[in-house]
């Protein structure tokens, strides 16, 4: 098996399935994870996997991005890039995606039908519910099943959010492109900044991604979800007074969904209107400490990405007749 990983949990996963089952793993983790997330893949070797920090000198995709962007951090659409051209190429090896596809989110959705029975326990629901958003799988995965009840008639308000630095819903565009930085994957109509898109090397390796799930675009298009982007500091804000509130410390890709609940809790604590928040903390933070470490020692920086570098990556989208 092949596979990509960003924060590394995908990878972590595919990992401890592939030592189970006697199957051979080799995971390309974005450069940027690679280097700010170590014990992750040490996790990934310890049940056996290869793990290299993409882009990389081994495949054709790699090696064009290092010798165009010789320093490049990489993305999750080089890393897909990567893993798909080493398993297209051997009749012994497949491909498996962590996120975006449909099935994935589907699987996923286990989060939310457990999240509505333990609320039906103590007889109550939720006003709004806030997940991360990278690919879509932590949004969809806790979302889908209360989108069943907004189809149904209920006015629960579904919020992705995402960082400032890759804003994929907020400000990309809704469109067919590749879900890979080369072009290897099939065009799939989605919410966008340009396969080429290279994000900046926030803490969040898990939400640096150019697409987004076709099933969360169409749901944003239609105004059926909403989306928010939040800067990398407010996120972290968010972690630690989560982590002193309650004892565990979120992941950065999960802060930014506590960073978005603060926001609406706040504003019901002006406003005195009672709500009920549902959030997705979707994993925790104990590989990430080197990110804490920089954020108290005041080296993280919020990065809103011009919007000049979008419309040049948006240029380079696939001409569909």
């Amino acid at each position: 098996m092949t596979t990509e990983t960003g924060a590394g949990q995908w990878g972590c996963s595919l990992a401890l399935a592939g030592q189970m089952f006697g199957l051979e793993v080799r995971v390309y983790m974005v450069k940027v994870s690679y280097e700010q997330k170590p014990y992750r893949r040490s996790l990934m070797q310890t049940w056996g996997a290869e793990v290299f920090a993409s882009p990389t000198d081994r495949t054709e995709a790699g090696r064009r991005i290092l010798k165009a962007h010789p320093d490049s951090q990489g993305s999750l659409g080089i890393a897909i890039s990567e893993a798909v051209e080493e398993a297209a190429g051997r009749k012994d090896t497949n491909y498996a995606l962590g996120s975006v596809l449909n099935h994935v989110l589907l699987h996923q959705t286990i989060i939310g039908e457990e999240a509505r029975r333990q609320l039906a326990l103590v007889d109550d629901y939720p006003d709004m519910v806030f997940a991360p958003c990278g690919g879509g799988s932590n949004f969809g995965g806790i979302a889908f099943p209360f989108f069943a009840d907004k189809a149904a008639g209920s006015q629960v308000r579904l919020v992705a959010v995402e960082p400032t630095s890759c804003p994929t819903l907020t400000k990309g565009v809704y469109t067919y492109d590749f879900g890979d930085a080369v072009g290897h994957t099939p065009l799939m109509k989605m919410y966008t900044l340009g396969h080429d898109f290279m994000p900046p090397g926030i803490h969040a390796g898990g939400l640096r991604y150019h697409g987004d799930s076709a099933l969360v675009s169409q749901l944003y298009h239609e105004g059926l979800i909403e989306a928010v982007a939040v800067p990398q500091l407010e996120t972290f804000e968010a972690g630690v007074l989560f982590a002193r509130t309650e004892g565990i410390l979120p992941a950065p890709e999960s802060n930014h969904g506590i960073a978005a609940v603060i926001r609406e809790a706040r504003e019901c604590a002006k406003s005195g209107e009672p709500k009920t928040l549902l959030f997705n903390l979707s994993g925790h933070g104990h590989f990430d400490m080197t990110s804490y470490d920089r954020y108290f020692s005041g080296q993280l920086e919020n990065y809103e990405y011009p919007k000049e570098a979008i419309e040049e990556s948006l240029r380079h989208l696939p001409k569909v007749g």
